[in-house]
């Protein structure tokens, strides 16, 4: 058997030249600023919550929130204050209670978890412990785990976010950032590009400021890709209702087996967050109905929903591959092949910023595919990080010489084989989360999370 979190030991690379391969070294300041960025967020996510709202249907795509809450602290417990030997929080049977790999998903509901006081104390203590023994040197060892564990914050801060939508709960109050009823237009935007065929390096590079070990190493993975057209920006509401309106959902010849199988047990007869009333199309945003925005990327799909949208429109979902090399690469100077040059970001290698993508909840909802010219990668794709998670055709499999990282072994490894590759990122994920090498996974059949997709051509 696997052990449990609980039960892992430290064990980050050989040497310090390895440990500098996965990260930099990042000032003392800049990584307690991560860790209280991190809990501020996790924090303002459920702040207004009551009890009642906390107490949540045993349904596979949630957790209780107490349990999240918890499993969140005890993450850094674990990893970083167990796994670098410093004091821990008193809070007893915490293996017992928050380790996610030694505890049944549908056993939660009946732990004896602490009460709302007592995990946001546990929280506080944990918090207290991580920015008290950071050093004000810290080594490469140090750096990685205080990363992976703000990061690992950030991805269940998503989490709650798209829990607080399939709940029907009302919107977060994040602060900062624009509300969702303020908009953000230009539209749609129409139309292929063109990427050239040639070598190209998937996955990240040595100097990335951190590696999930499911993205090593692009030296390592080179590629060699035929030409292809690629979307210009993702599938919006309008084109995926023209699909719904010409029965799509009722016609198998567009489904996989498995999709069709899907969907015929779900009943879906269009996106889940979608009905219709005199005037048109509505989509539920949280607790609220809104007339379905046009030009903003369909959201809430699934894997399978993309792939018979696709079939439906003479088109096809991008490989993963081909998706990373629309973001991240560049033509040659004669604009015949490849640069073997490569972008961290589509835009270039500055971080993200408010006018070149949606993303932190600067804006608090998808907004139209044609916002934001300034992120556009170096072949005309926008929107290729922010506002949307994209599905592609890929299954998730590790890279050739994919090596299992230490002390998070299970981060990768157990889900190889059953889940689809998303990328990009939505306008809930963090800003320092996603890059363009950055692999997201989940089932084909997951429609609650902030997904949608673009597509190319056959």
């Amino acid at each position: 058997m696997e052990p449990g979190l609980s039960e892992l030991r430290l064990h980050v690379g050989d040497s310090p030249a390895e440990l500098a391969d996965k990260c930099f070294r990042l000032p003392a300041s800049e990584l307690a600023e991560w860790v209280s960025d991190a809990r501020r967020r996790t924090l303002e996510l459920v702040s207004d919550l009551s009890e009642e709202q906390l107490t949540v249907p045993m349904l596979e795509i949630l957790n209780p929130f107490r349990w999240e809450l918890g499993h969140i602290a005890y993450f850094y417990q674990v990893f970083l204050l167990r796994g670098l030997g410093r004091k821990e929080p008193g809070l007893a049977h915490v293996d017992r209670l928050y380790d996610s790999f030694k505890v049944d998903h549908d056993d939660r509901w009946g732990l004896p978890l602490p009460s709302r006081q007592q995990t946001l104390e546990y929280l506080s203590q944990v918090e207290d412990l991580v920015l008290s023994t950071l050093t004000s040197k810290p080594s490469a060892q140090e750096t990685y785990l205080y990363m992976l564990s703000v990061l690992h914050e950030d991805m269940h801060g998503e989490a709650i976010a798209y829990m607080r939508q399939t709940l029907g709960q009302k919107e977060p109050q994040i602060a900062g950032g624009t509300a969702h009823s303020d908009g953000v237009g230009d539209g749609p935007l129409p139309g292929d590009v063109e990427i050239p065929g040639g070598t190209f390096q998937l996955g990240a590079s040595r100097d990335a400021a951190f590696v999930f070990d499911n993205e090593k190493w692009a030296h390592t993975h080179a590629v060699e890709v035929a030409p292809f057209r690629i979307a210009r920006a993702p599938v919006t509401s309008s084109e995926f209702a023209q699909f719904v309106e010409d029965g799509g959902y009722a016609r198998p010849e567009h489904w996989s087996h498995q999709g069709w199988t899907w969907r015929l047990k779900k009943g879906q007869q269009h996106p889940i967050y979608w009905c219709r009333n005199g005037k048109g199309w509505l989509r539920r945003h949280f607790d609220q109905m809104v007339p379905l925005e046009p030009h903003a990327p369909v959201l809430h799909v699934s894997w399978y929903e993309a792939e018979a949208y696709c079939h439906w429109a003479g088109r096809r979902l991008p490989t993963e591959t081909e998706w990373e090399l629309a973001a991240s690469g560049e033509p040659k100077a004669d604009g015949k092949g490849l640069s073997v040059s490569k972008r961290k970001v589509p835009w270039g290698n500055e971080p993200p910023s408010p006018t070149r993508a949606n993303l932190d909840a600067w804006h608090h909802g998808a907004v139209d595919v044609g916002a934001y010219p300034d992120g556009d990668s170096a072949f005309g794709c926008r929107q290729m990080l922010g506002n949307a998670w994209e599905w592609t055709a890929s299954s998730f499999f590790p890279f050739p010489g994919y090596v299992v990282d230490y002390p998070y072994r299970e981060y990768s490894a157990p889900w190889f084989g059953y889940r689809k590759v998303l990328r990009g990122g939505a306008w809930a994920t963090r800003a320092r989360l996603v890059n363009n090498t950055y692999r997201n996974f989940f089932q084909p059949y997951r429609n609650d999370i902030f997904a949608g997709f673009r597509t190319c051509a056959r």
